[in-house]
């Protein structure tokens, strides 16, 4: 057993990051599978929505001049000449004095202007009455009001949500280019572990680092390609590194421990670049490259793997993908409810909660306890240079919940 030569910083170790790292290449991609994708190209619409000026209200079509004046004590009479449905509009120029039958999204008439609420009419055979007045242009879209033509709607970067695929649909836009989805292979390690959804039996541990992972990479734009136990058997663990993926993840093992094979295969066959961090919890992370892959080394204890997943792999993952490289977290700042200690020289990973607007430090200890994380609201990270912070001093919250 022997300890760290040096301790990289957490900066120099997000700077070799984003040295390595850049958007993946693009691919196109079938609009109606897009969501949750990065655009890799703006998208122009070519069409106007609406593409033909339509009613936004079921009523009747009319020009609106024909209702001023109009109230309940007086009554415009107009006569009704046709019916416009969605997909089937009225064949008639609308003269003055007339009005057409209309349906929400049915185009409007040829000299229609205005689209009179049925609830402001009273209807008697072919004729209606006008109960209001209604202005010209009222309850009607007019071309290209939502979307014109040539106009850019979704931006380069964009990470598509439901509601961007159906802008796309409306538009007429059937594939769009999209960076390729990140690759990423999760190993760890450990043969005390069981596989997730097992019952702890013995001695034995259940893995509840690759569940974690899975959801925290899926978040930040990754795709696993594969997510398992592998046995703490150095070959075993150098194939799973080799990996045909961009991204490999090696929970477990991280340290400089006689079991602690991947720092030292990664050292032997690839590139360590930084292997020990001086921060609290994950100083045994680590990074690197094998052959044209980053590899991820992420402690064991689960609050630990978290935290240099957050602070590192995450931060790699969201650059390949095209997404920023801040933190994917809603942040706040509030003022804590007493002291929160921390040593100069190390970032801390401090895990809050927050009771009536107040941030209480849940945890400054304690990496392996994973129901922590559960029980905080988020987390403050405390720079190298802090001795921590005083009761109501002001810090800033990241919330889990984003």
């Amino acid at each position: 057993m022997r300890g760290f030569a040096r301790r990289s910083t957490v900066e120099q170790a997000c700077d070799w990051i984003d040295e390595q790292v850049a958007p993946l290449s693009a691919e196109s991609l079938k609009s109606v599978d897009a969501v949750g994708r990065v655009l890799a190209a703006d998208v122009i619409s070519p069409v106007n929505v609406p593409a033909f000026r339509r009613a936004m209200m079921d009523g009747f079509a009319v020009q609106a001049e024909d209702t001023l004046g109009a109230s309940t004590y007086n009554r415009l009479p107009l006569t009704i000449v046709g019916q416009s449905m969605p997909a089937s509009p009225a064949n008639v120029r609308l003269q003055r004095g007339q009005a057409v039958r209309i349906m929400t999204g049915a185009p409007m008439p040829a000299d229609a202007d205005a689209v009179l609420p049925v609830e402001t009419v009273e209807i008697s055979g072919q004729q209606v009455e006008a109960l209001d007045a209604v202005a010209v242009g009222k309850h009607v879209g007019e071309v290209g009001e939502d979307i014109a033509a040539d106009s850019v709607v979704l931006n380069q970067g964009r990470r598509l949500r439901p509601q961007d695929v159906g802008i796309l649909a409306a538009i007429g836009v059937p594939q769009v280019s999209v960076q390729r989805a990140v690759r990423v292979r999760i190993v760890v390690t450990g043969d005390e572990l069981l596989p997730p959804g097992s019952l702890p039996d013995g001695f034995q541990i259940v893995d509840s680092n690759s569940p974690m992972l899975r959801g925290l990479v899926a978040r930040d734009g990754g795709l696993i390609t594969s997510s398992e136990i592998v046995v703490d058997q150095p070959d075993a663990i150098l194939s799973a590194m080799r990996d045909d993926v961009d991204v490999v993840l090696v929970s477990g093992g991280s340290s400089v421990g006689q079991e602690d094979h991947a720092p030292r295969l990664l050292d032997e066959y690839g590139e360590l670049a930084i292997h020990g961090i001086a921060m609290r919890p994950s100083s045994p992370s680590g990074m690197g490259r094998m052959d044209d892959r980053l590899v991820f080394l992420l402690p064991g204890n689960p609050v630990s793997c978290l935290c240099a997943y957050d602070f590192f792999a995450g931060r790699a993952i969201r650059a390949l993908a095209g997404l920023s490289t801040d933190w994917p977290y809603r942040r706040q700042r509030l003022r804590l409810a007493r002291k929160l200690v921390s040593v100069v020289g190390r970032v801390d990973y401090a895990r809050v909660g927050v009771v009536q607007d107040r941030v209480e430090p849940i945890a400054v200890s304690g990496a392996s306890l994973l129901s922590s994380t559960t029980r905080a609201a988020g987390f403050v990270v405390v720079p190298a240079d802090s001795e921590g912070y005083p009761p109501d001093a002001e810090v800033e919250v990241l919330f889990y919940d984003r």
